[in-house]
């Protein structure tokens, strides 16, 4: 007790702070989503995320360079296709947006890791995430006929050089469906990253701008999870793990961190959290108004889900973030 005991001591000085501190975030925890769009030559910066561009593959492929120069480890992707469907045939083309993006990065910087989002929002023409009944309005997706969609997407993916499939779709069976697909197709060794705690969030917003898939009617409640469920979270983890998933997401992170930190403590895979596009917007708004100490706030955000047990951090902030860090300010 006080005098004897005094924390102070341990932060006197800024050597002595770093050597006893207890999470330490670094540029090799992050992860940074590229959104991809027919064309060469195309930038287009997302009206609510100020620095994220949707970018041809001609970009992706600069961007890659970039990212990976600054030794953030791995990518993920999201396409955005010419045309859409009812039955996402651009989610699982051969020539599908992604799948192109995929080969090009992996060409051109074999040593990223290539992670690909396995979901069909951006590809159906109603924007909900699998096959709906006919007629419905109501933003029901049938589970079963969908999987297969998924396994197809999948296996699509993998044959374009994906280095991990992240099913993001919610759908009851989808790792056990993928995981079957990448087997069978001779891609054991892919890795599948799934969305396993994926909450029907309105921290989702300006993704929906960036990736061109809202639903055209209803919502997605029917698939994904109700924000004040806790339990339900660690059921999916659990049956994620039954069915093969070799990492397990939170998705939204900022607004989860108990759910990060109950995953993490419920298993032994690693688990992934995603910064996601709400969040970034709140940041970079508030930054742009001189409201906040931009660099502060995000790796500050940032740590605390290291902190709450994040091994791997899905974040628009990615480039920025680890520029900061080399710098060691």
């Amino acid at each position: 007790m006080f005098p004897i005991q005094r924390p102070r001591r341990l932060r006197s000085h800024p050597q002595l702070r770093r050597m006893v501190s207890e999470t330490v975030l670094n540029t090799s925890d992050l992860i940074y989503p590229l959104f991809a769009v027919p064309g060469e030559g195309m930038a287009t910066e997302v009206r609510s995320m100020p620095g994220v561009y949707q970018l041809s593959i001609d970009k992706i492929v600069e961007e890659a360079k970039e990212v990976y120069d600054l030794g953030i480890p791995a990518i993920i992707l999201f396409g955005i296709p010419a045309d859409k469907d009812t039955d996402a045939t651009g989610a699982w083309h051969d020539h599908g947006i992604v799948q192109l993006a995929a080969t090009a990065v992996k060409e051109a910087v074999p040593d990223l890791i290539v992670i690909v989002d396995t979901c069909l929002c951006e590809y159906t023409s109603h924007g909900h995430c699998g096959y709906l009944e006919v007629g419905d309005l109501t933003g029901r997706v049938l589970n079963d006929p969908t999987l297969e969609l998924l396994k197809k997407t999948a296996v699509s993916q993998a044959k374009a050089g994906a280095d991990i499939i992240a099913p993001s779709g919610m759908m009851d069976g989808f790792v056990k469906a993928i995981r079957e697909g990448l087997d069978e197709g001779g891609f054991q060794d892919i890795p599948i990253l799934s969305y396993a705690a994926k909450y029907a969030s309105a921290y989702y917003g300006p993704f929906r701008d960036a990736a061109e898939s809202s639903p055209q009617f209803g919502d997605r409640r029917t698939y994904q999870m109700d924000p004040g469920n806790r339990r339900e979270a660690l059921k999916e983890i659990e049956l994620d793990i039954a069915e093969g998933a070799d990492m397990l997401m939170v998705k939204p992170a900022l607004s989860y961190m108990d759910i990060i930190w109950q995953v993490k403590q419920a298993s032994n895979l690693p688990v992934a959290a995603y910064n996601v596009s709400g969040e970034y917007a709140m940041i970079k708004a508030a930054a742009l108004n001189g409201w906040i100490d931009e660099q502060r706030v995000v790796l500050e955000t940032l740590t605390s889900f290291k902190r709450a047990g994040a091994d791997l951090i899905l974040t628009y902030h990615a480039k920025d973030a680890a520029r900061w860090l080399a710098s060691g300010s």
